[in-house]
């Protein structure tokens, strides 16, 4: 029997709620666990004594009333009108959390907080993260009903009569990348670990030392909370660690990816949000720091969190039964709600990739080469009879012949700072929008319409792309072919929250339930330019100007005309880029007087300059210090 309370199901009654915290004393404190529109979730430590006295208070959001401006909510929450409630939502599990480094007095166990998921209340109006999904699914549910039973007939599918529908769930899961190192250890050369990448003498190898010992602590740990680990592994990106004269492993430089069951949407969300600060807290404690970062380690693989999707119906005699999957799976890759929620995904997804690509680390992710998809395309295999899986698209269709509940979509650009309850939102606003346009279609028609070839006019996608490919899309075609197949991805953040802006009626199907709100939008975008902009200003460009100081003339008493003819090179470059004249600024400079002066449109533009300068810096001085000797 385990002494600790891992978590409190949902829907628990009050009464047995009281008597599980009066059960277990080592939790000693509540958190209030509300989303902001960064995804950032609130946490605070409030005595369980005061949450069992008021706890109709708690629950009905009047007990705990805080500083909106706290939190990332602008444009909602302003300096002179800050007041939010947090009521606490009771239809999802309820997770301790606990301090491996403080015991409680009385029982010697762990110092637990119970973590309990809020809403944000500003104005009398929910104006969270977690709040627009819910709502977001209350109203994709509502309507799907009342689609099915207007449009009972589903082809594909003649087993199932959309008159016998009489609930939806909306079924969803997320993958976990990260990278793990030593503290203070940046001795790993990122030419040596590319090498090991593309030779691929990491993925699936064995991890060992600290890093296996953290895995498997962080697998069965886990597992005890209920979330059904499937799998811990070794990604692609690493490097074999050293082993110093104590037998200790140094310069580690791992990167490791984790999985575990799917669950409800919302369930899901608040899976992989306790996951990732779980994981953290259990590599620490072996001495290793964690980065979830989507691309911590230019050159190499970055971390995605790859998001699964799917939809089942609950008929009258309370059978399950996939909403995607054909009832012939060797004839139909789909039935036609599932081609109808994939083409929604792809005609719409310019107003869902702000909420999943919301950083500049996610762009330095999102770059051919690196199973990164850049490209609005799906891909189905070369025959129903045989499923297969393209990595190098945007969203990939999961089948199983012997299961045909596991039908699902794979959004593969998404990375562990994503804010994962948005896009869920968006994403199943966007099937809602295609299933809508299946009603008297065939699988085949719906089938021809994913696959039309660019200037081929169809019935709801658009005539100048194409949206299906079976091939690499990175090695088939060029840069510009992708464009004018797939149309132009965005390169920066300021580019991509444009697509609220370039897409109204894209933006309308998200907006159409008023659950995804203009003002919930707005508030998100806003805060995505702000951390953009100050992100560069503070960090970034900083950055860069200490590699470019690092990067100075190497003294030698064999120098060539190569070697000058390089330097040369290098100097004019590190002027351009860093060094101010009276009549000429520098690209730095340019950039920080664009971002603070409000161009956002000329500072993305020196963005993409900049990067591409200092990608060019880098390889210059490389090829100059080796051919010093």
């Amino acid at each position: 029997m385990n002494e600790l309370l891992y978590k409190i199901p949902a829907n628990t009654p009050r009464e047995e709620v009281i008597r599980q915290l009066k059960a277990h004393l080592e939790v000693r404190f509540v958190s209030l666990v509300g989303i902001d529109m960064a995804g950032n979730d609130t946490d605070e430590k409030i005595p369980v004594r005061i949450f069992i006295e008021d706890i109709e208070k708690f629950y009905n959001g009047t007990a705990v009333q805080t500083d909106g401006s706290s939190v990332v909510l602008p444009k909602i929450a302003t300096i002179n009108n800050a007041k939010v409630d947090l009521p606490i939502d009771p239809a999802v599990n309820w997770f301790v959390d606990y301090d491996p480094e403080s015991s409680d007095e009385e029982t010697g166990l762990p110092i637990g907080t119970l973590r309990i998921p809020s809403f944000i209340i500003h104005e009398e109006k929910r104006v969270d993260s977690r709040a627009a999904l819910v709502d977001t699914l209350a109203y994709v549910k509502q309507e799907l009903l009342d689609f099915f039973h207007a449009n009972p007939e589903i082809s594909g599918s003649p087993s199932l009569n959309g008159a016998d529908i009489v609930d939806i769930a909306f079924t969803s899961a997320t993958e976990l990348e990260f990278w793990v190192k030593t503290p203070l250890d940046d001795n790993a050369s990122i030419e040596e670990m590319s090498a090991s990448q593309v030779m691929n003498e990491q993925y699936w190898e064995r991890t060992h030392g600290a890093v296996r010992t953290a895995l498997e602590d962080c697998l069965i740990q886990l597992d005890k909370y209920g979330f059904h680990m499937e799998m811990g592994h070794k990604e692609v990106g690493g490097l074999k660690a050293q082993i110093d004269e104590s037998g200790r492993m140094t310069h580690v430089c791992e990167q490791i990816e984790i999985d575990w069951q799917f669950d409800n949407a919302v369930q899901a969300a608040d899976n992989e949000l306790f996951v990732r600060t779980f994981v953290r807290e259990i590599f620490r404690l072996y001495g290793l720091e964690v980065n979830f970062k989507a691309k911590p380690l230019i050159g190499l693989a970055g971390n995605g969190e790859h998001t699964h999707l799917s939809l089942a119906a609950i008929t009258k005699d309370g059978k399950r039964h996939s909403l995607f999957a054909a009832d012939d799976q060797n004839a139909d890759y789909m039935n036609a709600v599932g081609y109808g929620a994939l083409m929604g995904l792809l005609k719409n997804y310019e107003a869902i990739n702000p909420f999943v690509s919301a950083t500049n680390d996610a762009f330095n992710r999102l770059k051919p080469g690196f199973e990164a998809p850049v490209c609005v395309v799906t891909s189905f295999g070369t025959t129903p009879a045989i499923p297969s899986r393209n990595r190098t698209v945007l969203v990939s269709l999961i089948r199983d012949l012997k299961s045909p509940l596991a039908t699902r979509f794979e959004l593969r650009a998404t990375n562990p700072y994503s804010n994962t309850y948005l896009v869920i939102a968006a994403a199943y606003l966007a099937i809602l929008d295609g299933i809508r346009h299946t009603a008297g279609r065939t699988t085949a028609q719906l089938l021809g319409e994913l696959s039309k070839q660019p200037g081929e006019k169809g019935f709801y996608l658009e005539t100048d792309r194409a949206y299906r490919s079976e091939e690499d899309v990175f090695e088939y075609y060029t840069a510009e072919e992708r464009d004018a197949r797939f149309g132009k991805p965005p390169a920066t953040v300021w580019e991509n929250m444009l697509g609220f802006d370039l897409y109204p009626e894209k933006v309308a199907v998200l907006t159409a339930g008023n659950t995804l709100r203009p003002q919930i939008i707005d508030s998100f975008r806003t805060g995505a330019l702000l951390r953009w902009k100050i992100e560069l200003i503070s960090r970034i460009i900083p950055e860069n100007r200490k590699l470019v100081r690092r990067m100075t003339e190497i003294k030698s008493d064999f120098v060539t005309d190569q070697d000058a003819y390089m330097w040369n090179k290098i100097h004019d470059l590190r002027i351009y880029l860093a060094k101010d004249t009276i009549d000429d600024k520098a690209l730095f400079t340019l950039l920080i007087k664009a971002l603070n002066e409000g161009d956002y449109p000329t500072a993305s533009a020196l963005q993409l300059e900049m990067y591409a300068k200092m990608e060019e810096l880098k390889g210059l001085y490389e090829c100059y210090k080796k051919n010093m000797i």
